[in-house]
């Protein structure tokens, strides 16, 4: 199971809008009753009140301590998320447990009361429910959490899902045999988390959570225990924490909140609690009272970074409108200290990559101030120096006025967003907002009162109270931990030489910062605008065709699926392929040049602060046979996105400084990347699949980085990109087709069109023919990856492209099946693939495998025999239904995202498909045959033609450590 949980995020955010901390998750995820016209007649705010719960929830406590959350929504329809939640974590194992916590979450899906070993995950397979993809469960130091969402097509599945859930919180059967089964997989999974991230930090932990228990409980646990505990060990962690004053139980989805109770109470209400009950504490981390220096570096690190982590505090919720307010104080000081760092990362000689600085939780019960860099070829001591004077600079000086000012812009955007999203918000994003106040209290009052709550406290938060909270925020003078990670080189620094700079830093003079005053605007005034020659219904499909005087096309696909999004793209025969190899680097790079030097004359910071409270973006670039054109924006925002997109092609802003400052950042990553095992597999991968073709994508050396001309990429860019011929612009989401057709004609309709090619070269890149095979030494942990890649010839159609698709899904299965869960062989791997018609017609298969050096053989030959056994006996008939039944519950939810069609329309338009098969998708899915995917194994899986690279260890080498401890500090 997956130990990580990654939030939904709101489009403003994926537009780079900043964040407050705590109240952005809230702002997306939760949806009120009230109507705005409410919330502006409402009493003032108090700031001392408590901040209530909001009405979209149902919030109860069971008898027995059990907490439960319910709350109807209609999206996804047909569709319920359920979560355990469980206040248990790796924290709190006894010293034979350690990694147990996580190694119950595994037993949760190896056999219950009501569910005999894989019983559980072949019947959810059955109604839809995809393994590891929507059935998952995650455990952290505090906590462990299990997912399950399920289709309500059928009463019965939701009564068997809460079944599921009771049978998780106090049914698990832990048969012996099936543990020793599960030890290889746990053991699989901790051996494929090892490499140069895993032995660094065991060395960083400790100095980190300054000698906290927290130090000593890594979820994944240790290699001694997993091989070594007794049954009885799991039992009594179970026994111990997995107990209803521990638990909750989330429901949200579409279902009614009076049954959802009553399921709730019928299955957890006589749950009890074991008597005595073990205390649950949670784990103190003690304030660092001495500055100490920390040097770990791997000759197998992925990067350089410096990090200083100021004492840590007790994070204490207060539950008021006042903190509340002082969380919208925080996020706004952080977003400006931190568009500050940006800047200095965009200097012609960076004094690092990227760097960021804020408060923030080191667990849910502590928090501490952080500075921290990616270091860039100039170092750390550079890059030390520049992260503390900045912090120095706003803790001395504040902020500006037009700094706040945008800030408080782009986070009133942002909640404006989540608010006119409130009744399209997805239940897993509602679910995963009620496991935080749970777990850590956050409030949960609903959108309608965050938004109230936004619209009168932001504008009354002053430039006088962020600079104090600044000065009072920002270390002065404190214990503080200087820790440097990187690569194992000659250079190196001492911690005796990182204290010395960050010492000097925080004592050297500083001036106030200096604001450049930017436009006001992206243009003074529109283009000419052209006209509409033709138009033309889709009413199928419900779209708009439309032909404009420049010859330019527009698609139109409104939807209500969103509130506040629209989605563009567009897309043509060229790219790359249409220049020489002595220009492939030239060519394959301009998109990100253009792209790092900024738009008209403005930089790419300046941008940022134009388009400050909007939510647009744009994105040009050269694929390899395609110029595609990629946005996204707010409803409010359509004009933005299309004024950005006629920038893109009215010209491009040449900067040698910034030019030197991407290509810089580029070949400082090349170099640190070229000892790492990852990235020498795959490019022996490249290297026999394409036999070293100067086309086919590999890793590029720092040397290869300084060869790429910024005029040449320049020139490049501006051949595809200064003519919108041939262009078809699809454009999907929130929007009134007759308002937005001026704005089209304006900005669409003016492009320059001139003449250009428009079709694709073959450049001749084409797989290796036969049987190869190629083992690669490198890394020094005991971990091998197979990879096997299937290739050849082959005709594109959209119902090949299902049979493909659904050889793999069924492929993937049995993997899972036989691999893991029967041989224990693996942890996680699998097949992918595609047909393409472009160049030509083709297909490619991807089968990834990590495994133990000892088991390569093994797997190899468990693999070729599931091959041959598809080939010969077809796929089990439970199997594919499993595939079929997932398919229709994505596709179903699919049909109300804006980004779903428009995947389709493009691709509709670039392979020459009819689009209308998106309403036929169901009737396809169920037409599939096991003779059908028996067939495609022969024609696909081609044992006399493949490419077979494996991944062995070479040394054995441990992370090199260094410390400097120096006199105690105040503070702590």
């Amino acid at each position: 199971m997956s130990k990580n949980f990654t939030r939904g995020l709101c489009l403003a955010a994926l537009l780079c809008a900043q964040l407050p901390a705590t109240a952005a998750a809230g702002a997306t995820v939760a949806k009120g009753s009230a109507t705005a016209a409410a919330a502006a007649t409402a009493v003032p705010l108090r700031l001392d009140a408590p901040i209530p719960v909001g009405p979209q929830v149902k919030v109860g406590k069971l008898a027995n301590g059990l907490s439960y959350y319910i709350q109807k929504n209609a999206r996804p329809e047909r569709k319920l998320e359920l979560r355990l939640v469980v206040k248990a974590g790796s924290i709190l194992e006894d010293e034979d447990q350690r990694g147990l916590a996580h190694f119950v979450e595994h037993m949760a899906f190896n056999g219950s009361t009501n569910f005999r070993k894989h019983e559980l995950v072949s019947y959810l397979q059955s109604i839809g429910v995809g393994f590891g993809a929507d059935l998952n469960a995650y455990t952290s130091f505090d906590e462990t959490v299990y997912i399950l969402p399920i289709p309500t097509d059928k009463q019965e599945n939701v009564s068997k899902a809460f079944q599921v859930l009771e049978d998780w919180a106090h049914g698990l059967s832990f048969d012996p045999e099936t543990i020793d089964k599960e030890r290889g997989i746990v053991l699989e999974e901790l051996r494929l988390g090892k490499g140069a991230s895993d032995r660094m930090s065991k060395q960083i932990m400790p100095a980190i959570f300054n000698g906290s228990k927290y130090a000593e409980r890594l979820p994944i646990g240790t290699e001694d225990v997993l091989r070594n505990f007794t049954p009885e060990a799991l039992k009594r962690f179970y026994r111990d924490w997995y107990r209803p004053d521990l638990m909750a139980v989330v429901v949200v989805g579409d279902i009614d909140p009076a049954q959802a109770e009553k399921l709730v109470k019928s299955h957890f209400a006589h749950l009890k609690n074991p008597q005595p009950s073990r205390p649950r504490a949670y784990a103190e981390i003690p304030a660092r009272q001495s500055t100490q220096a920390l040097v770990v570096t791997d000759q197998e690190a992925t990067g350089n970074a410096v990090l200083i982590r100021y004492p840590v505090q007790k994070v204490e919720e207060a539950g008021t409108i006042r903190a509340y307010r002082d969380d919208l104080v925080q996020s706004l000081f952080a977003a400006m200290l931190n568009q500050r760092l940006q800047e200095l990362s965009q200097l012609p000689e960076p004094p690092f990559m990227g760097a960021s600085s804020s408060l923030g939780k080191l667990t849910p019960r502590y928090r501490s101030y952080n500075a921290s860099a990616a270091l860039g070829p100039r170092g750390a001591e550079v890059a030390l120096s520049a992260l503390v004077e900045e912090n120095e600079r706003a803790r001395r000086y504040g902020f500006g006025a037009a700094e706040l000012e945008r800030m408080k812009k782009n986070l009133m955007r942002t909640y404006e967003q989540a608010w006119n999203e409130r009744a399209k918000s997805d239940s897993a994003t509602y679910a995963a907002e009620y496991i935080r106040n749970f777990l850590q209290q956050e409030a949960i009052p609903g959108i309608d009162t965050e938004y109230r709550y936004v619209k009168e406290l932001v504008p009354g938060i002053t430039l006088d109270e962020v600079n104090a909270y600044a000065r009072r925020t920002i270390p002065a003078d404190s214990g503080k931990l200087v820790l440097y990670t990187g690569v194992t080189r000659p250079d190196t620094p001492k911690g005796e030489q990182l204290l010395a700079t960050v010492e000097a830093a925080q004592r050297a003079e500083v001036s106030r910062h200096d604001e450049k005053a930017v436009a006001a605007r992206l243009m003074d005034k529109p283009p000419q605008a052209g006209t509409i020659v033709a138009q033309a219904q889709d009413k199928a499909l419900g779209l708009t065709h439309l032909t404009f005087s420049n010859g330019v096309k527009v698609i139109l696909k409104p939807t209500d699926f969103r509130n506040d999004q629209v989605m563009m793209s567009a897309a043509r025969f060229g790219g790359q392929s249409l220049f020489g190899d002595q220009d492939i680097l030239n060519a394959r790079f301009a998109n990100a040049i253009v792209a790092s030097m900024g738009v008209k004359e403005f930089t790419p910071l300046d941008m940022r602060k134009i388009l400050a409270g909007k939510a647009a973006q744009v994105n040009v670039g050269l694929a390899n046979y395609t110029d595609v054109v990629v946005g996204a924006s707010g409803a409010t925002d359509v004009e933005t996105m299309l004024q950005l997109t006629w920038l893109k092609f009215s010209g491009v802003r040449r900067d040698e400084d910034l030019f030197r400052s991407y290509v810089g950042k580029q070949a400082e990553q090349a170099r640190n990347q070229t000892a790492q095992p990852g990235t020498r597999f795959g490019d022996a991968v490249m290297a026999a699949l394409y036999n070293n073709h100067p086309r086919a994508p590999r890793s590029l050396t720092p040397e290869e980085y300084a060869q790429i001309d910024l005029d040449r990429s320049i020139d490049i860019f501006k051949q595809r990109f200064s003519s919108a011929k041939d262009l078809t612009f699809i454009l999907v989401g929130s929007f009134d087709p007759a308002a937005i057709k001026p704005l089209l004609a304006t900005y669409l309709g003016s492009l320059p069109t001139p003449d250009l090619p428009v079709a694709y070269r073959d450049v001749g890149l084409r797989p290796a023919k036969g049987v190869v095979k190629r083992e690669v030494k490198s890394g020094t942990e005991p971990k091998s990856t197979i990879s096997l890649t299937f290739t050849g010839q082959a005709e594109f159609t959209e119902a090949e492209q299902l049979r493909l698709s659904a050889l793999l899904e069924v492929t993937n299965i049995r993997i899972i099946d036989v691999l893991r869960e029967q041989m224990a062989l693996i942890y996680g791997g699998g097949a992918t693939g595609a047909l393409s018609k472009i160049p030509y017609g083709n297909y490619s298969i991807g089968v990834t495998l990590p495994t133990g050096p000892e088991n390569v053989d093994k797997v190899l030959a468990t693999t070729f025999a599931e091959i041959k056994r598809l080939q010969t006996r077809g796929p089990d008939a439970a199997d594919l239904e499993k595939v079929k039944s997932n398919w229709i519950q994505n596709h179903r939810r699919s049909l109300r995202e804006n980004g779903y069609w428009l995947g389709h329309l493009q691709s509709a338009l670039s392979e020459g498909t009819d689009p209308a098969s998106i309403l036929d998708v169901e009737k396809r899915v169920q037409a599939l045959t096991a003779d059908d995917i028996r067939l495609a194994a022969q024609r696909y899986f081609n044992e006399r033609n493949y490419v077979q690279v494996v991944l062995n260890p070479e040394t054995t080498a441990p992370a090199q450590v260094a410390a400097h401890t120096d006199k105690p500090a105040p503070g702590g």
